[in-house]
């Protein structure tokens, strides 16, 4: 696996680690209104399976997008990708944003849907490589618009590092810190 998903899927790993299907369905406690843990991983579930779909588009067509960013496209790539600065306090699209859980799931079980979604992003991202190269930005993001296939990469993790210290607030706040696995 590309080292920044797989940095990705290690950090997910580790903040869901040991918690159990009532602990994900914990909120900040001064804001009850926000997502849940749970909730939370959905949304970059539901982020992760949105660019599935943006590059297997791409790569079923075998040609890129023709869409050139906009300034304020720009802008976005430079902050997010460059910086690695994700802006706090913006509504989620509508696309990407959880239901109310029905079916709570443990750490694990989050940990593992998003270990899969990253593996098939993955895949997805070495055949888009291999077919358009490194340079070439040939799939938009719907805010960021057109991304090469690094930047696909590197937003999945600036936006997932975001929500993963939101889940560690909760913890903190919670009195849950993960405890980090022995290696094997």
């Amino acid at each position: 696996m590309n080292s920044t998903l797989h940095r990705l899927q290690r950090e997910i790993a580790f903040t869901l680690n040991g918690l159990d299907a009532v602990q994900t369905q914990l909120q900040p406690p001064s804001r009850p209104h926000k997502w849940t843990i749970q909730q939370i991983m959905e949304h970059l579930l539901l982020s992760y399976s949105g660019t599935e779909l943006a590059l297997n588009a791409r790569l079923t067509k075998r040609a890129p997008t023709r869409a050139k960013p906009s300034i304020p496209q720009h802008l976005g790539q430079y902050t997010l990708i460059r910086l690695g600065y994700f802006p706090h306090g913006r509504k989620s699209p509508p696309m990407v944003t959880p239901a109310p859980t029905e079916h709570p799931l443990c750490g694990e079980e989050l940990t593992t849907a998003a270990a899969e979604h990253l593996a098939h992003l993955d895949l997805l991202c070495a055949e888009a490589e291999e077919l358009f190269g490194t340079k070439c930005k040939f799939a938009s993001h719907a805010i960021l618009g057109p991304l090469d296939v690094n930047q696909w990469r590197k937003f999945q993790l600036i936006h997932g590092e975001h929500h993963l210290k939101q889940i560690l607030a909760i913890r903190k706040a919670h009195s849950l810190m993960p405890v980090e696995r022995a290696a094997n």
